[in-house]
């Protein structure tokens, strides 16, 4: 990741770089995502911090060390482990071994998916779990293909199957100013819930953009673009709308 606000434009990241990744394009210093290999030879060169390693690898007894350093506050809370993302289910073999350490510690242990994955990786870690937190944008295929740059097919049918099986289930909806807080909108999304089995606890979120100044980091684009946070009075009309077709929901959570 580059922060370009730290830059000091001294070019060392690009005259280190063993594989020519690093390229000035106008004013700006840019990487070649396609050539990087994340060796970390420009962040250890660069002495005003601009490059960063924003990930890394962890065994299982790692990870497993620093979720235990939180057991106090499970044990204090009654909480326990939520695994989150980007998507963990698109790593289901790593996710199932935590999950089977976490289960012998005995955590109460949370999956917090988008719901694009297969549903055979659903399959290995579902025995596990005590909770899933299953995110709903849209129903709207053709929206749900433009903002997200996939199909909402597969979330669809997963979620339905999801609900069959018994497992604690939450929707969490994120309100999404001009995106999908449309009467049109939310009454889909209303009706599928509706049609779910098990009833599912239903909460409402405010979208946020926090994490768009990481995009230009990282050389990605915003697919959203610019969208001012949903306010408390786009929340309450929201929730207003749910109740009125026959849905409560729950704000936050």
């Amino acid at each position: 990741m580059l922060l370009p606000n730290r830059c000091v434009d001294c070019a060392a990241c690009a005259a280190t770089c063993p594989h020519g990744a690093i390229r000035k394009l106008g004013d700006h210093w840019v990487t070649d995502r396609g050539i990087c290999r994340v060796c970390g030879d420009c962040v250890a060169v660069c002495y005003a911090d601009g490059r960063q390693i924003v990930g890394r690898e962890y065994s299982l007894d790692e990870l497993m060390e620093t979720i235990m350093s939180d057991e106090a506050f499970y044990t204090q809370s009654g909480g326990g482990v939520t695994f989150s993302g980007g998507e963990p289910l698109a790593h289901p073999e790593a996710l199932k071994a935590l999950l089977q350490a976490c289960k012998a510690r005995g955590y109460h242990s949370a999956l917090d998916t988008c719901g694009h994955a297969p549903w055979s990786a659903f399959e290995e870690v579902l025995p596990l779990l005590d909770l899933v937190l299953y995110d709903l944008k849209l129903l709207d295929p053709e929206k749900h293909r433009q903002y997200t740059g996939v199909s909402n097919e597969l979330i669809l049918a997963n979620l339905e199957k999801l609900a069959r099986t018994g497992k604690e289930l939450w929707l969490r909806i994120p309100i999404i100013p001009g995106v999908n807080d449309s009467p049109d909108d939310l009454a889909a999304s209303a009706a599928f819930i509706r049609g779910l089995e098990g009833n599912p606890r239903v909460f409402i979120l405010p979208y946020h953009d926090v994490a768009s100044s990481k995009y230009p980091n990282i050389g990605a684009d915003h697919r959203l673009g610019k969208i001012a946070p949903a306010d408390q009075d786009a929340m309450d009309r929201a929730a207003a709308y749910f109740l009125e077709l026959g849905l409560p929901v729950q704000q936050g959570g």
